[in-house]
């Protein structure tokens, strides 16, 4: 990462982009910088197949000019380059047509501390290339030490380190700094005809809250050999257990519906549910970009707007649409500070957890299903409608009894939000989308 000089001459570059943007011709300009390094390693077998250290930085930019827009990019940070790219997109800006919701945010004040989001860990500085890659190998090699594993998909470590800059003609100029690291392992375990597979990982903005090697190692070994022997079941409803990953995958999806973007596009199933029930109380659903050191987290959004605590579910009432400014002026309604880039992307999305544990709601279910992975497409926003390839454990008079595949889950978003019987208290924030195991009343499971 540069030093504190670099990064202020970078924003300087920005807020004199913006100046030279209005000086020739735009009605409003808004310029993001980002510069950083990235490390990625990938281990199989024991041997590094891919090993990336680089560091980079890039401008984009949008310019309005009577309601009309244009966006450019570059690499190149040269004044000359930009200056010619900035009067291309003016002139290009000249042939859009206009929109009359186009147009940057009013200027609002950041009130977050940055150094209080806790975004940026130091010790990226000093963690050592050899180890980053060493912490990959040992993944693997505990992993494999299991004789029912027989294969590995590979590990691999991450790590990241950004500067964002942002500044526009609204006055707008602020940047912050933040750090990423993962580590995880796929692999693969079973005979010739019966091979199973999965994966685990941890994420975080501090490498002390990574998970280490043996854990990592341990709970991919763990989730990989309990689908051994599976067996198949025929098509039934059932209830079904989702598990904290199989949870924010459906969470995911409902993101996709209440996004401002797909509701004013009226290509979600909720387009006209705000104010209305769409879920049972039990669920209440939350876009935070304040919480201190999650992944989602962030002092302002692609758009220089604060982030915020927006309640987007309550007790089962759909509150809020997330928007960003475009979508919300579509919709008469305000900016959530959910700008990504040119859309509209979560913060801190997830569902409120409750106060059972998962293995009090496993023990609750006289027969049904453990969801623990799918594949394949068959998300429908318009309808709700879920269809996807799965797998799982069943579970008979609270115990698991044996794993299931070869089967399909179906139902309905709509339904599922309603049919919400339990919720665990296993709250983890493994990504920017997050929620506890819950257990769902009843789902179609399409199998023999």
């Amino acid at each position: 990462m540069k030093s504190r000089k670099d990064s202020s001459r970078f924003q300087t570059l920005a807020e004199n982009l913006v100046a030279f943007g209005q000086k020739n011709g735009a009605d409003e300009i808004e310029i993001s910088v980002y510069e950083g390094s990235e490390f990625s390693v990938d281990i199989r077998l024991g041997k590094v197949e891919n090993l990336v250290e680089a560091g980079s930085n890039g401008l984009s930019f949008r310019v309005i000019k009577d309601q009309k827009t244009a966006f450019a990019a570059s690499s190149d940070l040269t004044e000359k380059t930009l200056h010619r790219l900035v009067k291309n997109a003016i002139e290009r800006a000249e042939l859009a047509n206009p929109d009359e919701f186009a147009g940057l945010p009013e200027l609002k004040e950041i009130e977050s501390d940055e150094s209080s989001m806790k975004l940026y860990d130091p010790d990226i500085l000093s963690l050592e290339s050899r180890k980053k890659i060493d912490l990959a190998l040992e993944t693997e090699r505990i992993a494999l030490q299991d004789d029912r594993i027989t294969n590995s998909h590979g590990s691999s470590f991450e790590s990241r380190e950004v500067q964002t800059i942002l500044a526009n003609s609204k006055g707008f100029s602020q940047g912050y700094k933040e750090t990423f690291f993962s580590l995880g392992v796929g692999l693969q375990g079973g005979d010739t005809d019966e091979k199973v597979e999965d994966y685990w990982g941890s994420s975080a903005r501090f490498f002390s809250e990574l998970e280490s090697p043996e854990e990592t190692a341990r709970k991919a070994v763990d989730r990989t050999l309990r689908q051994l022997n599976p067996k198949k079941i025929k098509t039934q409803n059932i209830p079904v257990i989702f598990e904290p990953k199989m949870t924010s995958w459906l969470l995911g999806f409902l993101f996709s519906c209440i996004s401002g973007t797909s509701v004013y596009q009226k290509t979600s199933f909720l387009s006209d549910k705000l104010g209305k029930k769409i879920g049972n109380e039990k669920i209440s659903v939350v876009d935070d970009g304040l919480l201190p050191g999650k992944l989602g987290t962030h002092p302002f959004d692609a758009e220089g707007i604060p982030t915020q605590k927006t309640r987007v579910i309550d007790k089962g009432v759909l509150k809020n649409f997330l928007c960003n400014t475009y979508a919300a002026r579509k919709l008469k309604l305000k900016t959530t500070g959910n700008a990504e880039g040119n859309s509209v992307g979560p913060n801190n999305f997830y569902l409120e957890p409750g106060r059972i544990t998962p293995q009090e709601i496993i023990t609750s279910l006289d027969r049904g299903l453990i969801l623990t992975r799918t594949i394949g497409h068959g998300l429908n926003p318009v309808t709700g409608d879920i269809s996807r390839g799965a797998f799982g454990l069943w579970v008979e008079n609270g115990e698991i009894v044996h794993p299931v595949s070869e089967i399909t889950i179906s139902g309905n978003l709509g339904t599922v939000l309603n049919t919400v019987e339990e919720i665990g208290n296993d709250l983890e924030f493994r990504s920017a989308v997050a929620g506890p195991t819950i257990k769902i009343a009843e789902m179609t499971i399409a199998g023999t």
